[in-house]
């Protein structure tokens, strides 16, 4: 394995090229990658063997090359959706020292110009909702949308919990990358929306700031056509082993629930010196 390619120390524009992931060394690039940007043990880890099998039998695996060294892969399958063809992305990772390139947005993309390719129409996903970074590049710059919130949906995993006893909810989103709303994803994420005229079903305790601060309580009642869901802009900031996660994650898992019973869905995302979900109320259908 070549030394990981390191942007930061480079005075000139780094070459980027993303292609198909075939061989044998490839997929030991794709293991490479998991262990330095999550940290995985073996036992969790993607094996080359599984890599080498899934493109064989349908999947998408892309990597991100700078440089002529791999920095980043993404990995999707194939997906049975009744009628509708998909695949369910699995892994998005790109190495910490790239991070400034785009390239996670980059090898979406590309995972999408391969799929149209396919006649795929969808393309799933699950991630943990505390995670503000991941949010905005799937809502705000990808364009995707959802109402599924799945509670401990992997159990007790330790490498996909955010702390010991918080369980490992997700949110299961859906890219429909043909529809109108991700195309014009395309030609740019939309204007962000201003959180200061939006309600909050969910925001940081009154008076609280910091990595301290914990959720206040949701506010379950809404009426508006749009609602506001904080999240830590940096959950990986918060305190271990203090409740604050497990509180966090408790009161955004209420609101999201509750809203999305109410017919409410992934909208938007807004990041910035605070972080929020979001939701609109979807409009009733015509019978």
């Amino acid at each position: 394995m070549k030394k990981s390619p390191d942007a930061k120390t480079s005075s000139s524009k780094p070459d980027v090229l993303i292609r198909p992931l075939a061989t044998l060394s490839d997929f030991e690039g794709c293991v490479f990658i998991q262990r330095k940007v999550w940290g995985h043990p073996d036992l969790d880890i993607t094996p080359v063997h599984q890599f080498r099998i899934a493109v064989q039998t349908g999947a998408i695996v892309l990597g991100a090359f700078v440089d002529g060294t791999i920095a980043g892969y993404v990995y999707s399958f194939p997906a049975d959706f009744g009628k509708i063809r998909g695949q369910h992305s699995h892994h998005l990772a790109v190495l910490p020292e790239i991070q400034g390139l785009g390239l996670g947005k980059t090898l979406k993309w590309a995972q999408r110009e391969e799929a149209l390719k396919r006649k795929i129409e969808l393309i799933t996903w699950t991630y943990d909702p505390m995670q503000a970074r991941n949010a905005n590049l799937n809502i705000h710059v990808l364009g995707v949308a959802g109402d599924r919130y799945l509670r401990d949906f992997y159990g007790e995993t330790p490498a996909l919990v955010l702390d010991a006893g918080v369980p490992s909810d997700r949110l299961w989103v859906e890219w429909w990358i043909t529809s109108p709303r991700v195309n014009a994803r395309i030609k740019g994420a939309p204007a962000p929306l201003d959180p200061n005229l939006i309600p909050k079903a969910l925001e940081r305790a009154a008076g609280g700031s910091g990595p301290e601060a914990g959720p206040g309580r949701p506010a379950l009642d809404l009426k508006a056509s749009r609602v506001l869901v904080e999240v830590p802009k940096k959950i990986r900031d918060l305190p271990k082993g203090r409740g604050i996660i497990g509180a966090w994650q408790g009161a955004a898992r209420e609101a999201f629930e509750t809203y999305f019973a109410r017919g409410y869905r992934l909208d938007d995302f807004i990041s910035g010196d605070r972080s929020f979900y979001v939701l609109k109320r979807a409009a009733p259908r015509r019978t």
